[in-house]
């Protein structure tokens, strides 16, 4: 595989444009071309530049248009957004502001938004919660492409879910995936003409398969075997309680839940996030296994990804990649 390598306002600039070709404003190019770039920054390429070709894709085969992000539910602390089938991206934004605005006014906020699609990394949207000094927790649900542990159809979305935590110097995030690969990652496989690892994937006829096209097909794995596969249904069950379905068509109409809450209304806010670090650097500590790396916090990966990219001001992206974006209209 070939990349080339981006200064980071050329990365930008591909993908603001090729999402203001599908008929977004300036601003939410933006927003969407921020997210994106803070995957490549932070390492994770299936959800970088390569996902705005997914976007421009679901979208320019969508015969239904977007409609507003409206809320259709409301009380002082929670609130139940329909997301207009706009991508996630927006959405995911949109409902993590509801959420810090009623958590900082009354310490504890549930916002749920359905009709999205595409929500992104979920750390994202806690990074920015954390640095409101707000902890909590995002699950989200999609379309069934993951087949229960024992089984080789898909029930259950890829089902993300993560707890994030205020601290400094950056915030403790825990952010997985509960399929044994993330659909991103079987789509740009597919793009990049790569094989999936072994056990990861079925095919239409429940046959282990390494091809992804194939998997995209069939049925991706859980992770975790069946304790990951309690952990996803689980996760379905909470984004569906956005009113989001069970097992909607396509790429579509993926739930998406916030639970914020104020350390304050429990404990001394600050007290908490200095025990909070104290807690994180212990574990850095900790003697690691014979001929092992130093021990990680989770996010330590990300934000040391993400320093080192900025300091050299690129991002390496396949150049099929990059080459499809620029022949974008």
């Amino acid at each position: 595989m070939t990349t080339l390598t981006l200064p980071l306002s050329e990365a930008r600039a591909l993908v603001t444009d090729a999402m203001a070709a599908c008929g977004h404003t300036a601003a939410e190019a933006g927003a969407i071309a921020d997210h994106l770039l803070d995957c490549e920054l932070r390492g994770l390429p299936f959800g970088g530049l390569a996902r705005a070709l997914s976007i421009a894709e679901r979208i320019q085969t969508t015969a239904t248009p977007r409609t507003e992000i409206r809320t259709v539910a409301e009380t002082p602390v929670s609130a139940t957004l329909d997301g207009g089938d706009q991508v996630g991206y927006l959405v995911g934004l949109r409902a993590l502001e509801t959420a810090v605005a009623k958590a900082r006014a009354q310490g504890i906020a549930l916002v749920g938004a359905r009709n999205t699609w595409y929500t992104g990394m979920f750390s994202y949207y806690l990074e920015k919660a954390a640095a409101a000094g707000l902890a909590g927790l995002i699950a989200g649900s999609g379309p069934a492409v993951v087949a229960p542990h024992g089984g080789t159809e898909g029930r259950y979305g890829t089902n993300p879910i993560a707890f994030g935590f205020p601290a400094e110097p950056h915030p403790v995030i825990w952010d997985i995936g509960t399929s044994a690969v993330m659909h991103g990652e079987a789509v740009l496989k597919s793009r990049l003409g790569r094989k999936l690892s072994p056990g990861q994937a079925y095919d239409a006829s429940g046959a282990p398969t390494l091809d992804p096209a194939e998997a995209l097909g069939g049925a991706l794995g859980a992770w975790g075997g069946h304790k990951g596969s309690g952990l996803a249904l689980v996760v379905q069950l909470l984004g569906m309680m956005t009113g989001a379905a069970a097992d909607p068509p396509g790429i579509s109409d993926c739930g998406f839940l916030v639970v914020l809450f104020d350390p304050a209304h429990l404990t001394d806010a600050e007290d908490y996030r200095r025990r909070t670090e104290a807690l994180a650097e212990a574990v850095r500590a900790t003697r690691p296994v014979e001929g092992g790396e130093p021990v990680r916090v989770p996010f330590d990966r990300s934000a040391a990804g993400r320093a080192e990219a900025l300091r050299r001001g690129t991002v390496d992206v396949p150049e099929e990649v990059v080459s499809a974006l620029r022949r974008r209209p």
